[in-house]
């Protein structure tokens, strides 16, 4: 491989590339966004991978969730409030499960872009570009809204910005103090099958922090706020290019997130996204799904982790439940051929899309539940372990993936449909899918 600097990806195929008709304007926004104050820390990403090599090692586990795309006019307050609360009710259910330190990371502050299987879209007989998420363009079905906008960066970042400082002002605050979990409880929890368990929990892990606190007289810091981080898919190389910094010691670091990850149609040895990405010190996310090639595979890791650093990067396989048997040992095997250390993650959403006979895109909760539970055994059989999972879910009371306690139906689904790509598991299936997970590690 050539020198590395932000910009050399430019010389590499650009895979799910926006077609800007005014490059002149897109180089004046990257210009701009490189000026602007770093989104996230060296020291908080430096951090983020350690304990990422902790959930390798089984120390650990990472709870990464959050919406299939993010959308601008969602960048308010309670939307994200409910985005955090359901993240750590997840967190508390697989603490208290699990009996290990839960690392939370969102899907947030900057999954404002999505990569699409087709460069256009028909509709009515009208055929325009597609919507390739908020960064690039708009989700309205006309010609304007769909031409690629660069000013769309600008607003990104700045509801990045807006977003993440929300977010710290409310763990700063004490949001997230696991002495008062109950003001994390989001306003229909009381209507969910999953109350009375959540509550139970809650109820138990305060008896033994009232207990801690008698004997030991004192707060642990660790107790009264929790570290919560970003993650998106780096997608707009012009985006990630423009927020890269580097420090006096030559490191460079992507600020716009601290876990920036690559996804199946990019994760090629020649990809331009791949090539950005190996030259960043942040902790990298790699999708593998049922068409990964397991030499390029190797490869890529290779490029990716040249140092054999612990930590570097996370697996997140993605294969769906009828294949992960057949396919995922294998791949670990692979993976296992390079000496390269990693941490596994599963993604059991985006395997397990299906549509139903009106043509909605949806998942099963079953079927979801059913790929994680094989992700664990898999791993345990193999004399690993799997370190994460990684959700599209959300806080809200929306009707996208069927199944669960409830028992939603395809019918339900028009109810509350507002997923502008994937569907995503609302708050009750969130924290149903958090409990047996829980239950199924302890009798595991």
């Amino acid at each position: 491989m050539g020198k590395w600097s932000p910009a050399s990806w430019q010389k590499f195929s650009y895979q799910q590339a926006p077609a800007y008709p005014d490059e002149i304007l897109l180089t004046h926004v990257v210009e701009q966004l490189s000026q602007l104050p770093p989104l996230v820390s060296h020291g908080e990403i430096t951090k983020l991978k350690k304990i990422i090599a902790a959930a390798g090692r089984g120390e650990a586990f990472i709870l990464q969730g959050g919406d299939c795309a993010e959308s601008f006019q969602d960048c308010r307050a309670t939307i994200i409030t409910n985005k955090l609360k359901i993240l750590l009710q997840m967190s508390l259910l697989l603490l208290h499960g699990m009996r290990k330190p839960i690392i939370r990371i969102g899907r947030i502050a900057g999954q404002y872009a999505k990569p699409r299987s087709s460069d256009f879209e028909t509709i009515d007989g009208l055929t325009l570009p597609s919507y390739r998420g908020d960064l690039i363009n708009s989700p309205q079905f006309d010609s304007q809204s769909r031409i690629p906008n660069p000013k769309l960066l600008l607003q990104g970042y700045h509801c990045a910005a807006i977003t993440l400082n929300f977010i710290r002002a409310l763990l700063d605050g004490g949001f997230a103090d696991l002495h008062h979990p109950q003001q994390w409880d989001l306003g229909f929890l009381k209507l969910s099958p999953q109350a009375d368990e959540y509550h139970a929990t809650v109820r138990s892990i305060a008896d033994s922090l009232d207990f801690l606190d008698t004997i030991e007289e004192i707060r642990s810091s660790s107790l009264n706020k929790v570290d919560f981080y970003t993650s998106h898919e780096a997608l707009h190389l012009h985006y990630e290019q423009a927020l890269t910094r580097q420090l006096d010691d030559k490191q460079w670091f992507d600020s716009s997130t601290h876990l920036p990850w690559v996804g199946m149609r990019t994760a090629l040895v020649d990809s331009a996204h791949v090539e950005f990405l190996r030259g960043i010190d942040n902790p990298i996310g790699l999708k593998i799904g049922p068409s990964t090639d397991l030499d390029s595979l190797k490869k890529i890791i290779t490029l990716l982790n040249p140092t054999h650093e612990e930590g570097r990067l996370l697996l997140i396989t993605r294969l769906g439940t009828d294949k992960i048997a057949t396919l995922l040992p294998p791949i670990i095997d692979a993976v296992r051929s390079t000496k390269i250390p990693v941490t596994w993650s599963c993604d059991p959403m985006h395997g397990n899309t299906e549509t139903t006979n009106e043509g909605i895109k949806t998942r099963h909760f079953d079927t979801i539940l059913s790929e994680l539970l094989q992700a664990v055994r898999i791993h345990r059989d193999k004399g690993g372990c799997l370190g994460g999972v990684h959700f599209e879910l959300t806080g809200d009371d929306v009707t996208e993936c069927i199944g669960g306690a409830r028992g939603l139906s395809g019918d339900d689904l028009k109810r509350a449909y507002h997923s502008l790509v994937d569907p995503r598991l609302n708050y009750e299936q969130s924290l149903e899918m958090a409990i047996q997970l829980s239950r199924q590690w302890r009798m595991s």
